[in-house]
């Protein structure tokens, strides 16, 4: 998709699993027009004519230009246990990487059969995760295979046991590809919990997985003594969103971290009817999926959108 503007039209479900999508009639641009992938939720302007003469009802539009998004946030880690009960613990050194609880892996095997049940598993076109442990090992046991048989030419998706996870071999057969993104990691910096491994050694226990795009083999992003602000968390989100706009696929997964969602969407629901930002605003849950759609629209629509709105906002 080559996107000179997108729009995001929210919501599925705030529930396990979507169940359907209700689209939005009211949006704002955020922050800036100017960068040429610039995003902003929620279907048409109210001041733009989509036919609907500016008082509710629905937005069409060419289903080319739309893209659904899964988002995930991964299931219990062992830091959350302690973590969300006492704020300090998240400094403790054991939970560097977190991974999955056994309790994390019981929710990855109930979204795993809802996403089956449903048929969204035969609709996704790519999964995209966090490269740290406890997204890593959702991802595969949402939308991985089935468990792992000795075919010499296929590798595993996660080997037998990786991250004391006492669970089988999971295969790559019948399922999407998974590719590991750094844009959608966790909040960065000072917690242990949120430093990630070496690339080769996450390669080792997740063979089949992807991490291409990954620039270096050792974690060059998160530091002991800076924490990243809620500020450039949320522009590093609005940046990963942006770059899925350019991806090919018209339906993918993200697995990702409640405060990567928490704040990329927020700041989204700045500029969203009251309404849309409760929605927006609202933390996920361990293991919870919400649903929402990417609409491309025409470049040469940008600029009759920024006159449309310009007399009435003052963002432009």
């Amino acid at each position: 998709m080559n996107m000179s503007m997108i729009t995001v039209a929210v919501y599925c479900s705030i529930s396990s699993f979507p169940s359907s999508l209700r689209f939005r009639r009211r949006a704002f641009p955020h922050l800036s027009l100017s960068p040429p992938s610039a995003l902003c939720f929620s279907g048409l302007s109210e001041n733009i004519d989509s036919g609907g003469g500016g008082s509710g009802g629905p937005c069409i539009f060419p289903l080319n230009r739309c893209k659904t998004i899964h988002l995930v946030r991964h299931g219990q880690g062992i830091h959350n246990v302690e973590g969300d009960k006492d704020y300090n613990a998240y400094m403790k050194p054991e939970y560097f990487d977190a991974h999955l609880t056994p309790l994390g892996w019981q929710e990855v095997d109930s979204l795993r059969k809802d996403v089956h049940d449903s048929g969204l598993m035969k609709r996704i076109d790519l999964v995209i995760a966090s490269p740290l442990l406890r997204t890593l090992q959702t991802a595969v046991g949402v939308f991985g295979g089935e468990s792992y048989t000795d075919i010499t030419d296929v590798l595993p998706l996660m080997v037998e046991n990786a991250g004391n996870s006492n669970r089988a071999a999971i295969s790559s057969l019948n399922c999407p590809p998974i590719v590991a993104v750094e844009l959608c990691r966790e909040h960065l910096g000072v917690r242990p919990c949120d430093k990630r491994r070496s690339i080769s050694e996450y390669q080792s226990l997740f063979p089949a997985i992807d991490f291409s795009l990954i620039d270096s083999n050792e974690d060059t992003w998160w530091k002991a003594d800076v924490r990243e602000t809620k500020e450039e968390l949320a522009a590093r989100g609005r940046k990963f969103m942006n770059w899925l706009g350019t991806r090919k696929e018209k339906e993918i997964a993200i697995v990702t971290h409640r405060a990567l969602l928490l704040h990329t969407l927020s700041a989204f629901g700045n500029y969203s009817h009251p309404l849309e930002k409760k929605e927006l605003s609202k933390p996920f849950a361990n293991c919870e999926l919400r649903s929402m759609v990417i609409v491309d629209w025409y470049e040469h629509n940008l600029n009759n959108f920024k006159s449309s709105l310009a007399p009435q906002s003052g963002f432009l």
